[in-house]
């Protein structure tokens, strides 16, 4: 795969893990409903824990040091596409039993703020 090819979509990759932790944060706030310091307060905290570390195979979506997500990073997996979403099994590992939405085409119906459903 040329550079930019490969460039253009680790890009869109980025992108779409964006826009699912806009969807993880909207989640959140229409969990927490309300107007008072304490909600508000949790929300701005819970929105600065939700990050995600690139990994050789996968990208691991955390928060509050708990895993939440783990999104397919790589070509060469005989099972998911570039990009789909899984439930994590623990720390480490994702569950490889089915896809929860993908990251590229922005299908997020089975993640909410507690992640990967």
């Amino acid at each position: 795969m040329s550079e930019s090819v490969y460039g253009d979509r680790i890009e869109a990759l980025v992108e779409g893990l964006d826009a699912m932790l806009d969807h993880m944060n909207d989640d959140y706030r229409g969990w927490m409903k309300g107007d008072d310091p304490i909600k508000k307060r949790m929300c701005n905290e819970y929105h600065a824990s939700l990050t995600y570390y690139m990994g050789k195979k996968y990208v691991k979506v955390v928060t509050n040091n708990s895993v939440c997500a783990f999104v397919v990073a790589c070509d060469g997996d005989k099972k998911f596409m570039f990009g789909d979403i899984l439930k994590p099994a623990g720390w480490k590992a994702p569950a490889r039993n089915f896809r929860r939405g993908n990251v590229l085409d922005r299908t997020f119906d089975r993640v909410r703020w507690t992640g990967a459903l």
